[in-house]
């Protein structure tokens, strides 16, 4: 993480307060996600199936559920209180995960904390846009991006350090994660303070059709685009079980997800500018191919650089299209619909992350975990054809 020093001490503290809490609540579920998938298959007997049904319906829910909180933020005028909601369901959700003893108790677990994790991210987002000035936004978002990195980075790395420690007790890992995330409630609860917003602003409804219709061509091809990266991609849990088949031990697993994280981290600022000077479609075309690669490793050899080999170029793949498809997003939509182009971005691509973590488990049950990969190369190859078509369309356009 680095912030320039003069720009640092300008920054607002009720940022920085987020920038700490999204940490926290970020090492609280890394410690828990880093391990789930391995606990579910290896201690409560679950089939890689169900496994893809609760990370595709957590992950889908989440992504759902923003569609309507930030929305809701804007009729409330107020961000705070949905975002404390958001965080506090996010941290009494960790018990459970110690105590579960099935996978229907994981599954509403994990779900209840997805849920709490759709509440708070866009309400969240307008909160560091209300408080920071207009100048310092970028510096804003910036910061507390890094600083949520840096729970990522610290969450599977903690989860390692405690699995040695304590021979692989998964469950007193699972209740250390309890104290990062009731942690993360109380500096948002005393270290934010919301800005006073104008009583008499006037609003509309964002969703309403007339205002669906002002979303252009260019908008829905980058949903149905987007929706086609997800199946591509499916959950990470599947980069776990890879992993932990390769013959990597318990203990060591979460280091895959250290691993996509920092080359997710360090790819996505230098693609982030090179893609103000390029062609959106042939930089999203080359992140498909880096996924099509990665594929491809991962459904043909678990050995554990293999893996690694695989889990680095998923992480390039990231750092190199997430950015650019949020850009192309906020391009294509009216300055005043972007919120609501977000939420239906983020609605397919929940819905398609469903359908295709599903289906990832029922190939790697039924037909081994090649299967899995082979089936994200194959849309890989679906989305590549969808934007040469795009491309042909805006050449006879032209």
């Amino acid at each position: 993480m680095h912030v320039q020093p003069e720009r640092a001490s300008q920054i607002p503290a009720g940022i920085w307060a987020l920038g700490f809490v999204s940490m926290l609540a970020d090492i609280s579920s890394e410690l828990i996600h880093s391990l789930l998938p391995v606990f579910m298959v290896s201690v409560l007997g679950a089939s890689v199936f169900a496994v893809g049904v609760l990370e595709g319906t957590a992950e889908a829910t989440a992504l759902i559920v923003k569609v309507f909180s930030g929305t809701l933020s804007d009729y409330l005028g107020k961000r705070k209180a949905l975002t404390l909601v958001g965080y506090s369901m996010g941290a009494l959700t960790k018990p459970l995960f110690a105590i579960a003893a099935s996978v229907e108790t994981v599954f509403v677990a994990r779900v209840l904390d997805r849920i709490g994790k759709g509440i708070r991210g866009a309400p969240r987002d307008a909160l560091v846009a209300d408080i920071a000035p207009p100048h310092l936004r970028g510096a804003a978002f910036g910061l507390r991006q890094s600083l949520d990195t840096v729970g990522a980075f610290a969450g599977p790395l903690l989860a390692m350090v405690l699995m040695l420690l304590w021979a692989n007790d998964f469950r007193v890992v699972f209740w250390v994660a309890v104290v990062p995330g009731l942690f993360s409630v109380v500096v948002l609860l005393f270290g934010v303070r919301e800005p006073e917003r104008p009583r008499n602003e006037r609003r509309t409804n964002p969703i309403h059709w007339r205002q669906l219709k002002r979303l252009s061509n260019a908008y829905w091809w980058v949903v149905i685009i987007g929706a086609i990266f997800t199946l591509a991609r499916f959950s990470e849990a599947f980069l776990l079980l890879r992993a932990q088949q390769g013959g990597l031990p318990l203990a060591w697993v979460p280091l895959v997800l250290v691993a996509m994280n920092l080359v997710y981290a360090l790819s996505a600022y230098p693609f982030g500018k090179l893609s103000d000077r390029m062609n959106h479609r042939t930089l999203l075309a080359i992140g498909l191919v880096v996924l099509l690669a990665a594929d491809f490793v991962l459904a043909f050899s678990n050995s554990w650089r293999a893996v690694f080999l695989g889990v680095a170029l998923w992480g390039l793949h990231m750092g190199m299209t997430q950015g650019l498809l949020a850009a192309i997003v906020t391009d294509a939509a009216p300055t005043d619909l972007r919120g609501t182009a977000f939420g239906f971005f983020n609605l397919l691509s929940g819905l398609s992350m469903l359908i295709a973590s599903a289906l990832a488990g029922l190939l790697w049950d039924r037909l081994g975990a090649s299967s899995t990969f082979s089936a994200g190369a194959f849309f890989c190859v679906l989305g590549l054809v969808g934007i040469a078509l795009k491309a042909r369309m805006c050449q006879r356009s032209a």
